[in-house]
């Protein structure tokens, strides 16, 4: 039997001892690692690209070097309005509205690492996702899901939410 103890302070690990030194050393960075992306400062944005005035929710939010996207529609800037011509304009629209967000967040598409999609009607994704991968660069597509939801922002087909990180 192999018997390991590990003393911790608030800054880390302090001291290891037994056989398993090595995996206790992995454990204790991670651990440190965790600590450091806990204390990262939250910082809410509001880029002005999209949305006018005073949303009651930040466009975005930054922890540490990951972006945390609010949902999008096909939104036309504006005019505060969706743009008409179904899912294909509002897809098209949606992708232009993260770009320019994301973009005055400091932060690129490639940077994208996961998105969420939420469709209206699901018969309407094959449409989505031809507009949605001409947004990325082949073969670097992000993570992704999709569910249907009635009920949208403003009546739109879909919605898209993404995280991004640098």
């Amino acid at each position: 039997m192999q018997l390991a103890v590990i003393f911790w302070t608030e800054e880390g690990c302090l001291k290891v001892v037994s056989s398993l030194k090595a995996a206790a050393s992995i454990v204790c960075t991670a651990l440190l690692l965790g600590n450091s992306a806990q204390a990262s400062e939250i910082v809410g944005l509001n880029s002005g690209k999209v949305l006018q005035g005073s949303p009651p929710f930040s466009e975005a939010v930054r922890v540490g070097d990951t972006l945390y996207m609010s949902g999008q529609v096909g939104l036309e800037p504006s005019t505060q309005k969706l743009v008409p011509g179904g899912i294909e304009a509002e897809a098209k629209q949606t992708m232009a509205n993260i770009k320019a967000s994301i973009e005055a967040s400091g932060y690129e598409m490639s940077d994208i690492v996961k998105c969420l999609v939420i469709m209206a009607d699901m018969s309407e994704l094959p449409a989505f996702s031809k507009i949605y991968l001409s947004s990325f660069e082949e073969s670097k597509y992000p993570a992704r899901s999709a569910f249907a939801a009635s009920g949208l922002a403003l009546d739109a087909r879909v919605e898209v939410e993404c995280i991004a990180s640098k």
